[in-house]
């Protein structure tokens, strides 16, 4: 045995750089060699070609020592267990739920549904569609309307995009919108936000006078946020007698005894899916529901899976219409959402295949029985309730005594909701016992036999309306009514996790989208009690620990950023950009410059920026790019000075959305300021940036971080996400606060101003997942990742160049974290576009990079930094062997119209029966002698889009049609 480690320092046989070595995908003998491909001597000289000196930090990232995994957990443990575990009976739309251990365990804790990527892709992702499409139906059925999306960001913002549905869709000219007053505060909060940045008058009232009003729509909800079940087809009628379109909050739980919202006449109907198996966490991530008739689809915000069929005539599934309409339509897309809640509606729609209507029906029956013997026990001691019609919340007058039982109820272990001064709200929930309730009137100060309120209140059928009891089928599609054991719950999970490609089969290189490593040590605090079981609306005094948390990486994100403040609501980057335009608009707005509307973006901006600017009552003007594929700097300098008067804010990416470190940047933002303009900067591409430069650094004023791409908040599928957004000290007072839930101390500078998502720190329980990869990781970690990312990138565009021309390259021929590949020259001579090269790379075993974003018949790769080199010679190797196979084509030796590429991807059923293509079955599924080590076999063939545009389908069908 060798003395050198028996003599070695204490500190390296410590290994606190265990992390960075974990996490990085080059080990240290394979630099040498990539470094040489590249053509230089070593990391610092490549990020000297790459990242202009006049924007290089001028200090190393001050974010402390690495941190070994087990420290950091311990650590982190140490901080949840400040957080207080009582029951919270606040209700507002937040339930404590039981999740069940075979979704848990499958799905939540399951690299293989957590690390997949958005399904764009939809041959390789067939599992996760179906999965989305049970979501669908579940909402659809208990909607009682005609199409649902595949889920949204939370209730609050949900709401915010039906208002703007209703405005496109109905021909109403008053620019007013009704809210019933008995909506959640929080999603209130947003509406007026949202609504004040279209032009909307917003009408607060009771329901009884929604029609009395003339508005282009209205917002009602039902159960109402006082619990209260009420017959609101009437209001719903005489409104849209009057043109309104209607839009009803609901309780998906509630909706599984009551008359739907398209029963009573609603044309959309949203809420959260939370209770249906989704911890509380604090707020978050949960998946929200949307749905409307069919006749509205087009005007649909957000994602809807779709069925098609591929080209052997199989039933597929896809997704549809809007998929791509922000990048499409721009400023004038129908919404800036680019993500939703994929893994968290997985959940939710998997709850509903677990439990089946009856059990659904169950749960339900015994949430409402529950809440009706407490009602009848405080009736019975004499208190007043708000309404005697109610699904699992009572609010209930206490007068002088509001404060000793709540009080009394803490001490017990409850948190109560604080209506007013003279009112207590109580919510029932999955978790609750028959004790709880015992325990409750003891805390009201009631004396009651439990067991004889029960029998009170089953004589009487509990206390729902019997009119408006629900007496249509509800899930009767088979997919709710099989999988009902565990054991056939596991097996339907995997047989549909083993459709999907995702991380833990090979890596995934989509620029822009940075599908880097989602270790485990960062996933495993989420679903710790301390985080997970935590209502967003408890008392801050327990919470200390989620506030550290968050605190703490609030802390390291400004230290990255070089930012004074960070915002954490956001829960999607577009919601980050949505809060940073706003947070200058109401920053022009206390300067007396409420005129400055115009919004500069250049033409190679991710489609949700022109989306979002239109959104916050922006003009957008768009800025060219030059030959290089920069920002042109003198049609920015010019439109800048022609448009100085009302100039509101430049939207940029940097490194740029094609690549590259624009060495001009800091003129750009120069030019943007001595106009009046502030710079907003796009997050996107901030794994470039990481410890080498900021955001500050560069000029920006405002930025949003994708937690999800930068900091290994996994995709899961297409979200969770988080989007905070980091301002300098002068618009750190027009960040957005809350309106039940402070974001900070009282004397916090954003005191009142109005929110942008539904609570307070957006999707909160993943926020762990940041602060463990920035703890473990370390400013020296943190740098060195970006370097190594930049390397990769380098090293399969250096190997790639001679086969694909790589579109754009900086001043000394680099590239930044990210390459473009040209396929347009391919395109011209052979017909083999970047879709037939995106299908081929799946019968290699990969999934493709991005598809003609930034620039139409272009591939973006982006290999991230936690690729090997072994990896990322297998992707090199996949890419050569296409471009051969694309040579035989422009040879003429097989043809343009029946070759591996026009035809992949290949299944299994292509080798069954015969043969009669001009290639091999061996070079069709197995074209490199690797590949069948770890074979992925797509489940379906190359899908038909047209076909599933022209025959829109968004339910479920028959189980054997998706074999």
């Amino acid at each position: 045995m060798s003395k050198t480690l028996l003599s070695a320092p204490l500190a390296t046989l410590e290994q606190g750089d265990d992390f960075i070595r974990r996490h990085l995908g080059p080990c240290a003998n394979e630099l040498p060699a990539m470094l040489a491909a590249v053509g230089v001597d070593s990391l610092d000289t490549l990020v000297a070609q790459t990242v202009p000196a006049g924007i290089r930090l001028p200090a190393p990232l001050a974010l402390g020592e690495p941190m070994p995994e087990h420290v950091a957990l311990a650590k982190l443990k140490s901080i949840a267990g400040k957080n207080v575990l009582k029951k919270s009976l606040i209700g507002m739309g937040y339930y404590d739920t039981i999740t069940p251990k075979v979704i848990l365990r499958n799905v939540m804790e399951n690299p293989g549904w957590y690390t997949a990527y958005t399904p764009y892709q939809a041959e390789i992702a067939q599992g996760r569609l179906e999965a989305l499409l049970n979501f669908q139906q579940m909402v659809i059925d208990l909607t009682g309307l005609e199409l649902a999306n595949a889920s949204l960001l939370d209730e609050a913002t949900a709401a915010a995009e039906a208002m703007a549905m209703a405005r496109r869709i109905s021909k109403v000219k008053s620019q007013a919108f009704f809210v019933d007053e008995g909506v959640f505060p929080q999603t209130l909060d947003v509406v007026r936000t949202r609504a004040a940045y279209f032009g909307f008058e917003l009408i607060v009232g009771p329901v009884a006078d929604a029609a009395r009003h003339e508005v282009f729509g209205a917002l009602l909800q039902y159960p109402n946020e006082r619990g209260e079940v009420a017959d609101i087809s009437g209001s719903i009628a005489g409104l849209k007698a009057k043109g309104a379109v209607v839009a009803v909050a609901s309780d998906l739980l509630a909706l599984v005894l009551l008359k739907s919202p398209g029963e009573l006449g609603a044309d959309i109907a949203l809420g959260s899916a939370q209770r249906f198996g989704v911890p509380l966490g604090f707020g978050g991530p949960h998946a929200a529901f949307f749905a409307t008739r069919q006749a509205h689809v087009r005007s649909m915000p957000g994602r809807i899976i779709g069925v098609s069929k591929d080209v052997r005539g199989k039933t597929a599934l896809r997704m549809t219409l809007q998929t791509r309409e922000q990048h499409i339509r721009r400023e004038k897309a129908n919404s800036n959402i680019c993500t939703s809640q994929v893994l968290l509606a997985n959940m939710a729609g998997m709850y509903a295949v677990y439990h089946g209507p009856e059990g659904l029906r169950t749960i339900a029956a015994r949430v409402h029985r529950l809440a009706a013997l407490l009602a009848e026990g405080l009736q019975q001691a004499g208190f007043e309730l708000a309404s005697d019609s109610f699904f699992d919340t009572l609010q209930v007058t206490t007068g002088e005594r509001s404060g000793a039982i709540y009080t009394a109820a803490q001490a017990a272990g409850y948190n109560l909701r604080h209506v007013d001064g003279k009112g207590l709200g109580i919510s029932i929930d999955e978790k609750t016992t028959l004790a709880d309730i015992a325990a409750l009137l003891e805390a009201f100060g009631a004396k009651a036999d439990v067991a004889a309120l029960d029998a009170q209140v089953a004589s009487r059928g509990g206390n729902l309306p019997e009119a408006l009891l629900r007496s249509d089928a509800i899930l009767s599609h088979p997919v709710f009514n099989t999988h009902h054991t565990e054991h056939e719950m596991l097996r339907y999970l995997k047989r549909l996790q083993n459709r999907d490609l995702a991380l833990d089969h090979s890596m995934i290189s989509l620029g822009s989208c940075t599908m880097k490593l989602n270790a485990t040590s960062e996933m495993i605090p989420v679903t710790w009690p301390e985080f997970a079981d935590i209502h967003p609306f408890a008392p801050a005094d327990q919470t200390a620990g989620y506030l550290e948390m968050i605190d703490g990486l609030a802390a390291q994100l400004r230290e990255i950023t070089g930012f004074d403040a960070i915002c954490m609501q956001p829960n999607s980057g577009a919601q980050g950009e949505y809060a940073g335009l706003v947070a200058i608009r109401r920053y022009h707005a206390s300067r007396g410059e409420q005129h400055r509307n115009v919004c500069l973006i250049p033409k190679s901006a991710h489609g949700t920026n022109p989306a979002t600017a239109q959104m916050c009552g922006m003009d957008v003007v768009v800025v060219n790019c030059d030959d290089n594929g920069n920002v042109d700097l003198a049609d920015l300098e010019a439109k800048a000075a022609q448009h100085a008067d009302k100039l509101a804010a430049l939207m940029i990416t940097y490194p740029s959305t094609h690549g590259v470190f624009e060495e001009a940047i800091r003129e750009i933002c120069a030019s943007v300021h001595q106009h009046g303009g502030q710079v907003y900067m796009d997050g996107a591409n901030l794994n470039a940036q990481v410890g080498l430069t900021s955001p500050a650094t560069i000029g920006a004023d405002v930025s949003h971080m994708n937690l999800h791409k930068t900091f290994c908040i996994p995709h899961g599928g297409g979200g969770p996400g988080m989007g905070p957004i980091g301002l300098k000290a002068h618009l750190a007072p027009f960040m957005a606060d809350h309106a039940v839930a402070p974001t900070g101390t009282e004397d916090r500078p954003n005191a009142g101003q109005g929110a942008v998502s539904a609570t307070q720190f957006g999707s909160a329980s993943i926020l762990p997942i940041s602060w463990m990869y920035i703890t473990m990781m370390g400013g020296r970690g943190l740098k060195r990742a970006t370097e190594v990312a930049i390397l990769n990138a380098n090293y399969v565009a250096s190997q790639l160049s001679a086969h694909y021309p790589v579109l754009y390259t900086g001043s000394q021929g680099r590239v930044a974290h990210e390459c473009i590949l040209d396929i347009r020259p391919i395109k011209a001579v052979t017909g083999i576009s970047e879709v037939d090269i995106a299908k081929r790379l799946m019968d290699y075993g990969f999934h493709a990079p991005t598809m003609s974003f930034p620039v139409a018949g272009t591939i973006m790769v982006e290999p991230t930094e936690s690729e090997d080199k072994g990896e990322l010679d297998r992707f090199i190797a996949a890419m050569v062997s296409i471009r051969a196979e694309i040579c035989a084509i422009e040879e003429g030796r097989v043809p343009a119209d029946n070759n591996p590429l026009k035809n992949a991807p290949h299944t299994q059923a292509d080798f069954l029966g015969d043969w009669d293509r001009p290639y091999s079955r061996q070079e069709a599924a197995f074209p490199l002698p690797w590949v069948g080590d770890n074979k992925f076999w797509p489940s379906v063939n190359r899908i038909d889009d047209v076909y599933g545009d022209r025959n829109l389908f968004c339910s479920c069908v028959p189980m054997d049609a998706l074999g």
